[in-house]
């Protein structure tokens, strides 16, 4: 086997914002991860929602189970 072709990744859930769009918010989402965790790989997104304030949208909300490179 190759080295390096072993690897475990971490899965942590984190919830991105917009008052835009669910892409918007999924975007703020891995953007804000990507400044504290290191190799991010995968989002995959587990509950979309929408916070809602006299009858309007007013943030849409993409929750996401993110996954990166666990360092021991």
């Amino acid at each position: 086997m190759a080295k390096g072709g072993n690897a475990v990744y971490r899965v942590t859930e984190v919830i991105g914002t917009s008052s835009n769009s669910w892409e918007d918010a999924a975007k703020n989402a891995v953007k804000t991860a990507a400044q504290s965790l290191r190799d991010l790989r995968i989002a995959e997104i587990t509950k979309l929602d929408v916070r809602i304030e006299d009858g309007k949208i007013t943030q849409f909300r993409a929750r996401l189970a993110l996954s990166f490179k666990y360092d021991a």
